[in-house]
């Protein structure tokens, strides 16, 4: 027997650890089951869990779940994320604590204490995981620093460098001063803000006058070594060739001629920089320029900085400012709106900084990813993000892919100090092809997203030729959001298509953002955060799993409730409830028929209109959801079972059986449980990949025979588990109208609900035969004391109407209520009602409100006043009526 409450709790781990004990997750490498495999966006070791990873762990646990019910070899290869930088941040600031930094200990000893951390708190978000259900075969979990991919990552890069893909050169990349490493373009974050330009006069050499350049970073100009004018550009022709001088420094520098120079920002010259600066470095490039270095990989002014070596650059600005102005060569400064860039990870203003840097010739390998999604090899639902994933692929830049960190990769190169050969090696190499043992390994390591790159194929064991990489590579689908698409898809996509000759998946389904009821981004800053471990202790994992599929429509960001996540713990205690009543009403040693033995038409009683239609209802929904999930619908699968479960089953089948659960029928009463308990264990295992806790506890307790010893291996529903039935379901319809129009009227009018009514229904023909066969069932499900049904009912005086596609509903109102006291009862709540529309039409009608409003509450408005405005309607109808019946008696 169930308990009367349904406590998650201690029913979670109970299950989960029952789970792993029997090893259902564990997929073979050798099958003759169709395979289906995802691996797991592996979270940073650092991390825990947020609810972008709750959404990515729900959805990829319904696919998986309900893969390997529906009898796939289904493999869901967990890992964790080594996180380069993020890693090494925390365990800095660890030391910082002790007195340390990492400089002190030592290459190797830091690494060891990094090691260390991770072993103590780097199952942290494995655990979490755990906790949300996650059905991942955990015997196969991988790190990217493992061994095995620590060999593919040397084998790639080895390769790669082979074919002339991977090279060294001295090139401008995004450097943070803060994390003291090189950042690739996707790990630079931008942000709008209100800048300034400065406007510096530089002096010819010779002779008088001047030329103005404008800037918004005035300290770089202590790295100019050109001024660029367009050579269109009339005001300055005769200036191209001239020599100026910068001022303070005194270094002369000469006025060149660029058509890349636009003519209409600031004065039409600009100042070129080719070392802090990608544009001036490409005109560098092209004019021969010298390249100054100015800063230092600390954010400070190098020794070319004349009288500000030393200075932080923002404090070299101020300064520089301050000088510019005393001598009388800052002309003026204006606002000016700029997007500044910032380190992705520890936010600090990144520099464009001149260094040399490993990289990858990274277009050849973006042609064939093109290729790949244009030619539907690999397509990426929905299909809206493969515009965004062709622009981005379409106008590639190299990936510089070295890191100026201690922890990660480190880059598989050594280099000789006696002959400065450059030594490329999977293994570690002794000795140089001069006979020189004097090595040195490069002291940077790759960046993260190299390793992760790799994912789909280093972690089935490639480069081996493993069993696992023939029975699951390609894999089948990859669940991420859309903020990892280049960094981290259109990679994998690159090194599956180079290294194993086709793509890493079939499908990439892209879920959309979560956001606050508000429709805002959600940030610590904003307080707007949502904790799903909070959430899945106050209402359960499964309420808070289902509120997220449900959510989960394509190309529509999620506007997150918690007030949802309470509305589907309702769902759960729905379900619980109609379990307890299951149980309540099976006596003990009572037989339950397997539906396949109803099927083969071994029936021991005659199925009820109810039947029929609960299990042509069954049949239809579990096409839906099985489709829906084919498609990656997974809102539409959710809220068909929702649907189905709580107001199908539970509202009108439980309630329409109940007469003969109760009656001292032996016959009737096994058929209506017999068929109850078909449709609702079915209904669990449709149900489980969303709610797998809930959904177990049940079904290991539910009096029935059992195909397997679990739920999660239970055969997935299939449509025939119900029985396709039009002319039930048709029927029915017609039944549901009846009832829910004479609800209605109650509902309306604020009859009593113990109050039996006296019903007329007009209705012909086919209609009239329904209502007729069914008018018992009827009276009981909308509490009646009688109901006249036939073609020639005529609407009685003082009726309450209900027209309905194939009826007319009358309901005799007279002797029911006191008349004066209703319609005084209904003009004090018309009351509150419009005072309520007058409110919200106010604030719609203010311009202020609808322009500055988040588009979300704006809309949450609208939708108030049209309900509200429908009330009011509905209840002014309701006054006129009964006013007019009132007028009639007088």
């Amino acid at each position: 027997m169930l308990d009367k409450r349904y406590e998650p709790k201690d029913l979670e781990k109970k299950w989960y650890d029952f789970w792993i004990e029997k090893d259902y997750f564990r997929a073979a490498s050798k099958s003759d089951k169709p395979a289906f495999c995802i691996v797991i966006p592996p979270p940073n070791v650092t991390g825990s869990l947020h609810i972008g990873h709750a959404l990515d762990i729900t959805l990829q646990d319904v696919m998986t779940r309900w893969k390997r019910m529906s009898g796939f070899n289904a493999l869901w290869l967990p890992g964790t994320d080594h996180a380069g930088i993020a890693t090494q941040n925390v365990v800095e600031k660890s030391l910082q604590k002790d007195g340390m930094d990492r400089h002190k200990l030592g290459r190797e000893k830091f690494i060891e204490k990094v090691w260390e951390w991770k072993k103590l708190y780097g199952g942290t978000i494995i655990n979490q995981l755990k906790s949300m259900g996650a059905s991942c075969d955990w015997s196969r979990e991988r790190f990217t620093l493992d061994e095995g991919l620590s060999r593919a990552v040397r084998e790639v890069f080895v390769r790669l460098y082979e074919e002339g893909l991977i090279y060294r050169g001295e090139y401008l990349i995004n450097w943070c001063p803060r994390c003291h490493t090189a950042l690739s373009d996707l790990e630079v974050e931008h942000e709008d803000v209100q800048g300034r330009l400065y406007y510096i006069q530089y002096n010819f050499a010779e002779g008088d006058g001047h030329i103005t350049v404008a800037t918004t970073r005035p300290e770089t100009y202590l790295g100019d070594t050109a001024v660029a004018v367009n050579p269109e550009d009339e005001r300055y022709k005769d200036l191209i060739g001239k020599i100026v001088r910068l001022p303070i420094i005194n270094r002369d520098i000469p006025v060149i001629a660029d058509d890349f120079v636009d003519s209409s920002f600031g004065t039409g010259a600009v100042k070129v920089t080719p070392a802090h600066d990608p544009n001036d470095f490409e005109m560098g490039k092209r004019h021969n320029l010298p390249f100054i270095n100015i800063l230092t990989g600390a954010g400070k002014m190098s020794a070319e900085a004349g009288p500000y070596t030393g200075q932080d650059r923002f404090e070299c600005r101020k300064n520089v400012l301050r000088d510019l102005e005393d001598i009388g060569h800052l002309e003026k400064i204006k606002d000016h709106a700029m997007a500044v860039g910032h380190c992705y990870r520890c936010k600090t203003v990144v520099e464009p900084f001149l260094s040399k840097q490993w990289f990858v010739k990274i277009k050849p390998l973006a042609e064939e990813a093109i290729r790949a999604v244009r030619e539907g090899q690999a397509k990426i639902i929905p299909s809206g993000w493969e515009n965004s994933y062709f622009d981005w692929m379409e106008n590639i830049k190299d990936w510089c892919i070295s890191r100026q960190i201690w922890w990660g990769h480190r880059i598989p190169v050594w280099y000789c100090r006696d002959c400065a050969e450059i030594i490329v090696s999977r293994d570690t190499p002794s000795v140089c092809a001069c006979g020189s043992g004097s090595l040195t390994q490069d002291d940077d390591v790759l960046d993260t997203w190299f390793s992760s790159a790799l994912w789909p194929f280093s972690t089935l064991g490639w480069p081996d030729d493993t069993e696992d990489l023939k029975t699951f590579y390609p894999t089948s689908v990859l669940i991420t959001g859309f903020d990892i698409l280049f960094f981290w898809v259109a990679r994998m996509m690159m090194m599956g298509l180079k290294f194993m000759k086709e793509e890493p998946f079939r499908h990439v389904y892209i879920h959309a953002l979560i956001r606050d009821a508000e429709g805002q981004k959600m940030s610590k800053s904003k307080g707007n955060v949502v904790d799903p471990l909070k959430m899945t202790e106050k209402y359960g994992t499964d309420a808070f799993r289902f509120t997220l599929a449900a959510y989960a429509a394509q190309g529509r960001d999620i506007k997150f409730s918690e007030n949802r996540v309470e509305g589907y713990k309702h769902f759960l205690n729905k379900i619980w409830n109609v379990a307890r009543f299951i149980s309540m009403n099976v006596t003990e040693g009572e037989e339950i028929v397997p539906f396949q033995k109803l099927r083969r038409g071994e029936r021991l009683f005659a199925p009820t209109l109810a039947d029929r239609w609960i299990l042509s209802r069954l049949s239809t929904v579990i096409r839906e959801v099985d489709q829906s999930l084919e498609d990656y619908r997974f809102n539409d699968a959710a809220g068909a079972i929702y649907q189905f479960i709580w107001h199908e089953l539970c509202d009108w089948y439980v309630e329409m059986i109940k007469p003969e659960l109760y009656s001292d029928n032996a016959e009737a009463k096994s058929a209506a449980l017999n068929t109850l308990i078909h449709v609702f264990e079915t209904s669990l295992a449709l149900l489980h990949p969303f709610m797998p806790f809930i959904t177990e506890e049940i079904w290991q307790q539910l009096p029935c025979a059992k195909e397997s010893d679990s739920l999660c291996i239970r055969r997935y529903p299939s449509s025939e588990d119900g029985i396709e039935d039009k002319e039930a379901e048709d029927k029915m319809n017609i039944v549901m109208d009846a009832v829910t129009a004479i609800r209605n009227i109650r509902g309306e009018l604020n009859v009593s609900p113990s109050l039996e009514l006296q019903v007329l229904i007009k209705a012909a023909n086919y209609a009239g035969e329904v209502l007729a066969e069914n008018s018992v069932r009827i009276s009981k499900l909308a509490r009646t004391k009688g109901i006249e049904i036939g073609k020639e009912i005529h609407p009685p005086k003082h009726a309450a109407t209900a027209i309905m596609p194939s009826m007319e509903i009358y309901v005799p109102l007279e002797g029911l209520f006191d008349l004066d006291a209703e319609i005084s009862r209904l003009k004090k709540e018309k009351d509150k009602i419009g005072a309520e529309v007058r409110f919200v039409q106010k604030k719609l009608m203010n311009e202020d409100f609808v322009r500055k409003a988040p588009k979300a509450v704006v809309e949450e408005s609208q939708a108030k006043y049209d309900e509200y405005l429908g009330k009011l309607q509905s209840m002014e109808k309701n006054i006129e009526k009964l006013e007019q019946w009132r007028k009639s008696d007088e």
